[in-house]
């Protein structure tokens, strides 16, 4: 019975070993930890992505709800506004969006943010309708503003405001990660940066940010 229960245990810890996340393979610790990102999970995303708006649309969903659950993480979306054409501007909206969202007490991830009508309406236009807007940056505007009901001249009043403008700020500090891998970037308490090549699944995600969320 006794050598029954060793190679039990050692055959638990084996598995336990075996789940340990690898440093440089399944993630890096930041040189620089991201400074706004402590009790949250950021996700570092540009419109112009395909890649991210991959994530958005089949892992999000299905991760999202899990991670905050389990783990106590907040969701953090931080857009990159280095790429893209329209980079600085779609910052700038989205930024406003979920400062709004914020002041209604509506949660970024529900259906009805005004956050999620403009990153889905953009992504959408980009990603499955070819949208170049090669009309200009009112064009590209003209999508955020049908989306979110938001007018033009709201906007232009709204991203001189300086919790705009701080928000837009902090968000550069999303580059020096986005340097890492390429996005999107998954950070966890701003330390542990993702490596999304060696994610194994939707399970295997979670887990992994559950680890790393345990990590001093």
């Amino acid at each position: 019975m006794f050598k029954k229960t060793l190679m039990a245990l050692g055959l638990t810890l084996f598995a336990a070993t075996a789940m340990a996340a690898t440093e440089g393979t399944d993630y890096v610790k930041l040189e620089k930890p991201y400074a706004y990102g402590e009790g949250k999970l950021t996700k570092v995303f540009s419109y112009d992505c395909p890649f991210c708006f991959k994530y958005d649309v089949g892992v999000d969903p299905k991760v999202l709800p899990r991670i905050e659950k389990e783990t106590g993480l907040v969701f953090n979306p931080v857009h990159l506004e280095t790429k893209g054409k329209y980079g600085r501007v779609a910052s700038e909206f989205l930024a406003m969006c979920m400062l709004k969202d914020k002041a209604a007490g509506v949660s970024i991830e529900s259906k009805d943010s005004l956050f999620k009508k403009a990153k889905d309406a953009v992504y959408k236009a980009y990603h499955k309708k070819g949208e170049r807007w090669t009309a200009g940056e009112a064009a590209f505007l003209k999508t955020l503003t049908d989306a979110t009901g938001i007018s033009a001249d709201e906007f232009n009043k709204a991203k001189g405001d300086e919790a705009v403008k701080k928000l837009c700020d902090e968000w550069k500090a999303s580059y020096d990660i986005a340097k890492i891998q390429g996005i999107p970037a998954y950070v966890v308490n701003g330390k542990y940066l993702i490596m999304t090549k060696s994610i194994r699944g939707l399970d295997g995600m979670v887990n992994l940010v559950k680890e790393l969320s345990a990590m001093k």
